[in-house]
């Protein structure tokens, strides 16, 4: 029999069809260690199962994924129904487990999820938090900046013309009102608020101490991106190898390839689906005599746009690379942008060797 799972952030709504499609039963179960050995239990109550089709296996079904496979089950990534038939038939948790199933069993739903439970989640928790916290170190440098644009004058011109990593610096030292003692009670701590108020009501004053807070934040969010930077750097280099010495290829981009590929080397199967999954792989667009071949703008984006980096550096450092620009710039006057999408797609031919094999390594 085939399973289907809707997930939620705290319980899981399950339906079992039988070998024919037809239903056997619908339950729901906590999103916890207890729920998850509960549903498969449910589940096997009618009969040996052959597979689960879990939408999310990505976030909220993730938990549920590992068990799954833990127990030697086959678990299908399933997206969720397209919306015309969500139109046509209605939404309910019940209705996405059941269709669940049924595209596992159809074989319209059959791709393997990310196991996120290796090295390669590892990478991918450790790059998102980098990320996040470039995105606000980014927001705060800008609140700073805007902050000095109203800042009182005799201020702002004592911060003019220095560069980011000098304005940290003078923003630092900048003189601060002594914010009092979080263990005050009584009448000392309504003493100590009164004339930390005061001292605020004041316009420059409260300019100096948000200033003073903001280059306070953006050192610590330096002090941890370069921290994860090294500790990013020192996984890539143990986890793939291979793959991190393909020319053009630095920490960032293998970081994301793999990410994109994910901990089990199994799920893509051949150098065409990686392309496919990348969207390097160009769609036939041909009709009649006319033989052509379109951009593809489907499959991971981010992966993408990391092979369009290494690309350019290859554009830039390899003379094997800038050779074959300019004769088929010659040969047929191809424009930049198409030859470059051929690079793309040449280049994931040559890498994804190497990062299976580096995926297969870390394969128990």
């Amino acid at each position: 029999m085939t399973g289907g799972v809707d997930t939620h952030r705290d319980f899981h709504v399950v339906a079992a069809l039988d070998g024919l499609g037809r239903l056997l039963g619908t339950a729901t179960f906590d999103a916890t260690s207890a729920g998850y050995s509960q549903l498969t239990e449910w589940l096997a109550s009618f009969g040996p199962l052959a597979q689960v089709g879990v939408e999310g296996t990505g976030d909220y079904g993730a938990g549920l994924t590992r068990h799954l496979t833990g127990q030697h089950i086959r678990v299908v990534e399933v997206n969720r129904p397209n919306r015309q038939k969500r139109r046509r038939q209605g939404k309910s948790d019940t209705t996405d487990a059941i269709n669940a199933a049924r595209a596992v069993l159809a074989g319209e739903a059959h791709a393997a999820p990310k196991l996120r439970s290796g090295p390669v989640e590892s990478l991918r928790v450790l790059r998102e938090t980098k990320q996040q916290l470039t995105k606000a170190r980014t927001a705060a440098i800008n609140t700073l900046r805007a902050l000095l644009v109203t800042a009182p004058t005799a201020l702002r011109e004592s911060l003019a013309g220095l560069s980011t990593t000098q304005l940290l610096v003078a923003c630092a030292n900048l003189d601060t009102p002594t914010v009092p003692a979080s263990g005050l009670r009584g009448r000392a701590r309504t003493a100590s608020h009164d004339e930390l108020a005061e001292a605020l009501c004041d316009h420059e004053t409260a300019t100096r101490t948000a200033l003073a807070t903001l280059a306070a934040t953006i050192t610590d969010y330096d002090t941890r991106l370069t921290e994860l930077t090294t500790q990013l750097e020192a996984l890539i280099a143990r986890i793939a190898p291979r793959t991190l010495a393909c020319r053009g290829l630095g920490p960032d981009t293998t970081t994301q390839l793999l990410v994109t590929a994910g901990d089990n080397p199994d799920r893509i199967h051949s150098e065409a689906a990686f392309a496919r999954l990348t969207g390097v792989a160009p769609l036939d667009a041909s009709s009649g005599r006319q033989q052509h071949h379109r951009l593809s703008r489907a499959g991971d984006r981010a992966a993408n746009s990391a092979l369009y980096r290494i690309t350019l550096t290859r554009m830039a450092t390899c003379e094997r690379t800038r050779t074959y620009l300019t004769e088929r710039l010659a040969a047929n006057g191809s424009n930049k942008k198409h030859l470059i999408r051929c690079l793309k797609r040449y280049i994931t031919r040559e890498i994804y060797p190497q990062l299976r094999t580096d995926l297969a390594t870390l394969t128990p």
